[in-house]
């Protein structure tokens, strides 16, 4: 491999979110996929000289087992390289950037600077992009008692639901969450900047990947009782120039909404759908829950951190 290239570890490359960093880091020349032999993935001694070897490690791990890998990092000192981590385990942890570069201006160049960085949830992604704008402008109370309601392809559940899907003995969809204690809670509230603690349920059906996330509005509820067009011309300032997020005419969906349109792409859709009539608006993100809720973003992440080209 040329000396030039910049070097990456995928600590846990097996699973599903691993595997789709490595299939889009194929299409960045830039850089080269460093490996242990399969049979020496959990064997810390091997990962560990492979971090020190590399420009950047990625984790793809369950939370536990990320912090271990990050304690091995520590271990390093000067020598410890760059880390995306994937799992939940640093969204929202002292010195860890958060790796969502569209969350307000100036974020893509804290992800650049860092050396730790944190890849959002799926849900979180779409909720987030949603909501924070709109807190911003001063259009959405802190306190306002959201409600975030989301659905989901299987794949975003982990290999158990993947099998269970796969063999056709999954129900064809299913609400979840509803012990009020998913794990995406924390940096869905804490990013958007919510001081009461959002209703997040979502739920998953018989689809591969997509993703449509949805936030129910009453405006006579809101600050100044905002017309549907505020809500959008705030999204709309928020997002501009943005390559990968873009704010959409509610009235090109034709009053319906599918969720697996962006699949296998790192674009994230933003649409106000409402009515001044009625006083009433939804606003909803779709996404491909593995790419930008998932493997797309890392790689995002991962150009900026490396000061590669956007891509």
């Amino acid at each position: 491999m040329s000396q030039n290239l910049k070097s990456i570890f995928i600590d846990g490359e097996a699973g599903t979110t691993g595997l789709g960093i490595r299939d889009r880091l194929a299409a960045v020349p830039e850089v080269e996929v460093r490996s242990i032999a399969s049979d020496r993935r959990k064997d810390p001694a091997a990962r560990k000289d492979m971090m020190a070897g590399v420009d950047l490690v990625v984790l793809c791990l369950p939370d536990d087992a990320a912090k271990e890998s990050v304690a091995l990092a520590d271990e390093l000192g000067s020598d410890a390289p760059k880390i995306v981590d994937a799992a939940t385990a640093h969204r929202i942890a002292p010195g860890w950037v958060y790796g969502f570069a569209e969350l307000e201006p100036g974020q893509a160049d804290k992800i650049a600077n860092a050396n730790r960085v944190s890849n959002p949830g799926c849900y979180p992604t779409g909720a987030i992009a949603l909501l924070r704008p709109l807190v911003d402008a001063g259009l959405l109370a802190q306190d306002h008692p959201v409600a975030v309601n989301a659905v989901s392809g299987y794949s975003g559940g982990g290999k158990s639901m993947i099998e269970a899907y796969e063999a056709g003995t999954a129900p064809a969809f299913e609400l979840y969450g509803l012990g009020f204690q998913h794990k995406h809670l924390p940096e869905l509230q804490t990013y958007a900047r919510l001081t009461r603690r959002p209703i997040f349920i979502p739920s998953v059906g018989n689809f591969r990947q997509g993703m449509l996330v949805s936030v129910p509005l009453h405006l006579d509820l809101l600050p100044g009782k905002p017309r549907v067009a505020d809500l959008q011309a705030a999204l709309v300032e928020r997002y501009a120039g943005s390559t990968y997020v873009s704010v959409v005419p509610a009235a090109e969906a034709g009053g319906k909404l599918e969720p697996e349109a962006l699949n296998d792409t790192n674009k994230l859709e933003l649409r106000v759908f409402g009515s001044d009539a009625v006083g009433q608006a939804v606003l909803i993100a779709r996404l491909d829950n593995l790419g930008k809720g998932a493997s797309g973003a890392a790689v995002q992440n991962i150009r900026l951190m490396l000061g590669l080209a956007e891509g």
